[in-house]
């Protein structure tokens, strides 16, 4: 996915935010690892390796602002850790997520198979779904196969 560079920094001048050199780097961390679900610790790690001064204070303040600029999408997959991606507006939906209950790995699924229960429900309701989110819970292909042993 190609990130609009100029989108984001138009996004920080209507707010009158600064698209600082540690916010940059923040951001180019998820354009690195777009493939991730990184929490605010996996970031951190990763930007100390660039700019030793970023503060973990930091990060978390810069997802927030990234999220709350919906530059970042802010994820719960119940693990006690918020997760972020890029938010991805080429899409009308975002991807499900598969999240493996022992190693905790995610896992993306694109396809969209909501769309009739969607309209269904949009219409029986009178409810206009702008979109949703699933998250299916289980074990991946390595984790599946400790436990059948």
């Amino acid at each position: 996915m190609a990130i609009d560079m100029e989108d984001i920094r138009q996004k920080f001048l209507e707010k009158q935010y600064k698209l600082t050199p540690q916010r940059q780097i923040v951001l180019q961390t998820f354009i690195e690892h777009s493939d991730k679900h990184l929490s605010a610790e996996d970031v951190h790690v990763i930007v100390r390796q660039r700019s030793s001064e970023i503060g973990l204070a930091t990060v978390y303040r810069t997802l927030e602002l990234f999220s709350e600029l919906e530059v970042l999408q802010k994820m719960d997959f119940g693990d006690g850790r918020s997760r972020y991606e890029l938010n991805e507006k080429s899409t009308p939906h975002h991807h499900h997520h598969l999240i493996c209950l022992a190693c905790g790995k995610v896992k993306e699924f694109e396809d969209d198979l909501l769309e009739t229960l969607e309209t269904t429900i949009s219409r029986k309701s009178n409810f206009m779904i702008v979109d949703h989110q699933v998250k299916f819970y289980g074990y991946c292909q390595e984790c599946k196969g400790n436990r059948e042993e």
